[in-house]
């Protein structure tokens, strides 16, 4: 029988995390385990924002890459939704929405992870490969008018200027899905996930919560944007210039309408 690629043991109070390292694909899984180890340090020794606390990394003999979490409390926002109240699930957003805040308070010079490596922007590049850094929102630019270049030139003029300033580049978790949030007594506990995180563009965060996986997960998005909206991070503009990218991307398919 194949042994899994990605094998996630639960001991008492802990989490092992167990990457094979044989094939290109387990390798990326490899790396990206590496950042959220990264990530989780540095989020620990920068703010108090909740986290699972890496109490080992290791690679074995074998080079398989092993990673022990402390484990968090509570349960997934997932599983707790529907015993939760309206109030409740505002109060939820609202604690979400200040650790956003205390994210956006720790900013780089560059779009990359927190080791100064290649992130993974897949809102922005469609794909999971690992990009940058970027040191400007001129070469971020010059990155994704590289993998637009099929456009008529006047499009991608036009889609240029639409792009939203970027900096500042602030640290970003870029999956808040119900899945990733930990919750006990209607309090936030923990924000799982950070194998993605990186410094992003400021609206990075707001625009990666324009959609969900599924019904429920709409309902927690829009949610989640209304508060950010209230308590004043506004993007609508970051998430049309994504919308227009998005639809672009099926040049040239499409009416003239959307073309223009």
């Amino acid at each position: 029988m194949a042994v899994p690629l990605y094998i996630r043991r639960i001991y008492t109070g802990c989490v092992v995390h167990r990457i094979r390292c044989n094939s290109e694909r387990s390798a990326r899984q490899d790396l990206k385990a590496k950042v959220e180890v990264n990530t989780l340090n540095y989020l620990a020794t920068h703010t108090d924002i909740p986290v699972p606390k890496v109490l080992r990394d290791w690679v074995d003999r074998d080079g398989r890459y092993f990673v022990l979490n402390e484990r968090v409390g509570g349960q997934t926002l997932e599983e707790a939704w529907t015993s939760l109240s309206e109030p409740q699930k505002l109060d939820v957003a609202d604690q979400v929405v200040k650790v956003r805040k205390k994210l956006r308070s720790v900013t780089s010079t560059s779009i990359q992870c927190v080791d100064q490596s290649p992130c993974y922007p897949g809102l922005l590049f469609f794909d999971l490969e690992p990009r940058g850094p970027f040191h400007s929102d001129q070469e971020l630019w010059d990155a994704l008018a590289f993998n637009l270049r099929h456009l008529p030139q006047q499009v991608l003029e036009n889609l240029r200027k639409s792009l939203p300033k970027c900096e500042p580049y602030v640290l970003t978790h870029c999956d808040l899905n119900l899945g990733t949030i930990m919750v006990q007594d209607g309090k936030v506990v923990g924000i799982l996930d950070w194998e993605y995180a990186a410094f992003f563009p400021i609206w990075y965060e707001y625009v990666s919560a324009s959609f969900g996986f599924t019904d429920t997960d709409v309902e927690w998005k829009k949610l989640l944007r209304e508060r950010l909206y209230v308590h004043g991070e506004i993007h609508e503009n970051a998430k049309a210039f994504w919308t227009d990218m998005c639809n672009l991307r099926q040049y040239p398919n499409l009416d003239q309408k959307r073309l223009s």
